[in-house]
């Protein structure tokens, strides 16, 4: 921890504007949301990545989990919820590069959608493997992990519907 007492700092150094230092500071924390929600939508990817080779891998009752049908509309609900939180995260990272004035409520709705749907993408997975899931030799166990801290890091899933919310009414 740096503490900084008694300092005295030239007004050619100061970051912008007198009195524009939360808005500064809520740029950059818009930009971590993004980062946050694209970090969701790779662990999401690399855990489908797996799961459909293990579903093409492993038997059970004489044949390849990938041949059991509600296996494979759970994985394609996986793949349609990553592609939709892709989508939308790109758009709130194009909304923010752009300066729009919506950017704050955008990359807190893509931060929100991705991460709460990448935790249940990667935690899906983790259910197809099975017991194994939970093994250290399978990394869905650790993408579920990463995903779930990704949904508190940059502000928590109800801070940003708080956000979204606040946005919505005033």
């Amino acid at each position: 921890m740096v503490i900084l007492e008694d300092c005295r700092i030239p007004a050619t150094n100061m970051v912008g504007e007198e009195g524009q230092g939360f808005t500064i500071a809520m740029k950059g924390l818009n930009g971590g949301r993004i980062n946050i929600a694209s970090c969701s939508l790779g662990a999401a990817w690399a855990a489908i990545d797996k799961t459909t080779d293990y579903l093409k891998e492993r038997k059970q009752f004489g044949q390849k989990l990938s041949q059991f049908q509600h296996l494979r509309f759970t994985l394609a609900d996986m793949a349609a919820g990553l592609l939709s939180s892709r989508l939308m995260v790109r758009h709130a990272a194009r909304s923010l590069d752009s300066a729009h004035s919506h950017a704050p409520q955008l990359c807190a709705m893509a931060k929100l959608v991705a991460t709460e749907t990448c935790y249940d993408i990667t935690n899906k997975a983790l259910q197809l493997h099975g017991g194994y899931g939970y093994l250290k030799d399978y990394p869905v166990q650790q993408y579920m992990r990463d995903a779930r801290v990704h949904t508190i890091l940059e502000g928590t899933s109800e801070i940003m519907k708080r956000i979204i919310a606040s946005s919505l009414l005033n």
